[in-house]
């Protein structure tokens, strides 16, 4: 590969047009990178995102890829068409970062990891608090977490209806969960219900896991209110993420701690230690991409790996098919049937 990474960005909808401007912000401030096109069906949109951000505008993969040589590539096109996408771009030596979900089932999810590993591609998958600055802060703190509360709440709109609440948003705070827990789920039991769409809007998860943790989750599409919170429990200590204002929260039992912290002074008796560890703020989004061409360039696994990526798939799949359960031995089909008096 030449020291210049040439990239490109599948699907320009709400969130892959995030990604043309990240790559063309990190072009302009002179990283080792160029935006070698977009592609997308629709013309105008196509056309206008490459005006934008001054580079080409394709139609289709097969005429990205006819135009010259491509090294990486960010694949945010609806997730029924991950697959395809990312097989075409991978069997012609393409690197991608796939944004999340992974894939519409598991089956997708292993045929993506069967082309990776035969073509030797690097494939990060696209779950973005992972580089959340008040994440990143809490890792160190990790000990043995026994306890989530994970809240994530948005006001609907029309972005994303091709998938449920589950695989829209849940899906990161599983990912993050996953990752700090490290041990198998042992159960999940689930209740959600559409409300503005024909999909899940609004859900409510438990999950157990073998090393005993346990993790509720809530996450919602139809609310009042934006939330991106997750607080967890362990030995001694409270710890609270606030994705959106990336800020970091530690509560912890310490003898030596006799003097209570100027900025929560009535929550803080004797013995009880509150702290805000430093976060160096950052937009997650352009520290995931930065990362992806690190780990192009150095061939190495990314953070986020395509195995990661399944888990979260794995884990939001069985959620949904718990939900399903739910709602046939409920029999939701029928109350909601019943005209309103």
């Amino acid at each position: 590969m030449s020291e210049q990474i040439r990239v490109a960005v599948v699907g320009v909808g709400a969130f892959g047009r995030n990604h043309a401007r990240v790559y063309h912000q990190l072009q302009q401030e002179g990283h080792p990178v160029e935006l070698a096109g977009i592609v997308d069906a629709n013309a105008d949109r196509g056309a206008q995102v490459a005006k934008e951000f001054s580079t080409q505008h394709y139609r289709s993969i097969s005429d990205l890829l006819a135009r010259g040589s491509v090294h990486a590539a960010s694949v945010a096109v609806p997730t029924v068409s991950h697959l395809e996408a990312s097989r075409n771009l991978m069997l012609a030596g393409v690197d991608l970062l796939i944004e999340k979900p992974l894939a519409v089932d598991d089956k997708e999810a292993e045929e993506l990891k069967t082309i990776a590993d035969q073509h030797q591609r690097i494939v990060q998958v696209g779950h973005l608090e992972r580089f959340n600055p008040a994440v990143r802060a809490a890792i160190p703190l990790l000990t043995h977490p026994m306890f989530f509360e994970c809240h994530r709440l948005s006001v609907f709109t029309p972005r994303a209806l091709d998938v449920d609440v589950v695989l829209d948003l849940m899906i990161h705070d599983l990912d993050i969960v996953l990752s700090f827990v490290g041990s198998p789920v042992k159960e999940v039991r689930a209740v959600g219900l559409p409300v503005l769409s024909p999909k899940v809007d609004i859900a409510n998860v438990r999950v157990e896991f073998e090393s005993g943790c346990v993790a509720n989750f809530t996450a919602s599409r139809v609310s009042t209110e934006r939330v991106r919170k997750l607080r967890f429990f362990q030995p001694r200590q409270y710890i609270s993420i606030d994705y959106g204002r990336q800020d970091l929260l530690v509560i912890d039992v310490d003898s030596a701690a006799v003097e209570e912290p100027s900025f929560l002074p009535s929550l803080a008796p004797p013995g009880i230690r509150v702290q805000k560890p430093p976060v160096q703020s950052g937009e997650p989004l352009k520290m995931e991409i930065q990362h992806f061409l690190e780990s192009v360039r150095s061939r190495q696994k990314p953070v986020v790996s395509l195995e990661d990526g399944s888990r979260a798939l794995s884990l939001a799949l069985e959620i949904n098919r718990t939900i399903a359960d739910h709602h046939r031995s409920a029999n939701l089909d029928a109350i909601a049937g019943v005209p309103r008096r």
